[in-house]
């Protein structure tokens, strides 16, 4: 059976979810918008019953099993943690910092029987699904280096190019080598530091350019090397290309499609072909993130449609998704790459294993005057 829907966020994401999750036959109840001008006229759009905006008017919804939170990293962790203590099973993006994310899994660890996913769509296309698989196979011998570059022009909202973009690299890099980055270097820019909303005397500080290289896996010779380049004031459409290379041969996905070329062939293959989008356009999203978001709630579907209950899920369909573990390790690492883009040096990266005292900082402060 599957569960009533509440979505959170009036965004580009959020507009087209709501036309995918209907298609599958969920139900979408409530929509909630920062205001009610926001969620009234998308709710009308979309042909939502019901729209607020207040929080717990959906969480509270008595239609509402699953709910889907698209909205500021900053609001993202409040709303996930009273969702999944209210009963609710819960999708949603990242949160804004490492201790964020550690709140998140707490609950979800504290509600095992309840669905928690992060919402990183690329682990869905079918290209890097394919990827993932041949490198488990061995079609690239053993795992040596991954290159990851894109770049676009778009206007960037919710903490710049290395949050918004760079996260979702970050954990689908973990997904395909199955690894974890121990150690990175980064560097991050703001060149356009003005625009049409932002001028005066006030400036963009969040990043648009960033690049940035982590060690994962073993240590030494035996880890893979990944290097990850994102531009966001070029000109032209969406770009994105992951490339895998290893001792016998590499991997590459362009756009949604993967080709792959073993050591001693002249050419590439074509191993998985772009199947065309036949939904409705959709501008404000690129294809690849289009059609991994389609696959997900596809997924999402096959999980609970063979349900009785409708807050009653099977793990197998979303097997692959990101846990708010990995949104945890994930933002772990982009804040290591922030600390290394200051201090030009390389930064460990250590998962946080326990909440920080919040009162740590006052009370070393007041010891230290004591003394």
């Amino acid at each position: 059976m599957l569960p009533g829907v509440g979505v959170f966020g009036t965004g580009s994401t959020a507009r087209v979810l709501v036309p995918l999750l209907k298609a599958e036959g969920f139900e979408v109840h409530a929509l909630w918008g920062r205001s009610e001008e926001e969620a009234c006229c998308l709710a009308k759009e979309l042909g939502i019953p019901f729209h607020t905006s207040r929080s717990d008017d959906v969480l509270l919804h008595q239609d509402v099993d699953l709910v889907c939170i698209y909205i500021p990293p900053s609001m993202t962790r409040q709303i996930a943690v009273k969702a999944l203590g209210i009963g609710k099973n819960v999708v949603c993006e990242k949160a804004a910092t490492a201790v964020d994310s550690f709140k998140m899994v707490t609950a979800a660890r504290y509600y095992p029987q309840l669905l928690s996913i992060m919402g990183n769509t690329l682990r869905f296309l079918p290209a890097f699904v394919a990827m993932r698989q041949l490198l488990v196979e061995g079609y690239v011998g053993e795992l040596q280096v991954c290159d990851s570059y894109g770049w676009t022009c778009e206007e960037l909202m919710g903490g710049g190019g290395l949050h918004t973009v760079g996260s979702a690299i970050i954990d689908l890099l973990s997904y395909l080598t199955g690894t974890r980055a121990h150690r990175v270097h980064g560097l991050l820019r703001t060149f356009v530091q003005q625009n049409g909303l932002i001028r005066g005397i006030r400036r963009v500080t969040s990043d648009d350019f960033c690049f940035f290289q982590m060690l994962m896996g073993g240590t030494g010779s035996s880890g893979v090397c990944c290097t990850v380049t994102l531009n966001f004031n070029m000109p032209g459409s969406f770009v994105h290309e992951v490339m895998v290379v290893g001792s016998t041969g590499r991997l590459i996905a362009r756009g949604t499609e993967l080709y792959g070329q073993r050591n001693g062939s002249k050419s590439e293959e074509l191993l998985v072909g772009d199947s065309g989008w036949v939904g409705p356009e959709v501008k404000e999203m690129p294809l690849p993130l289009l059609q991994g978001l389609s696959s997900m709630v596809k997924a999402l579907r096959q999980s609970f449609q063979a349900q009785e209950e409708r807050r009653c899920w099977a793990r197998g369909p979303v097997a692959t998704a990101p846990t708010f573990e990995d949104g945890l390790y994930v933002q772990t690492v982009v804040e290591a790459v922030k600390r290394s883009s200051s201090s030009g040096e390389w930064e460990c990266v250590e998962i946080m294993s326990h909440e920080p005292d919040p009162n740590q900082n006052l009370c070393e402060a007041l010891q230290r005057n004591k003394n």
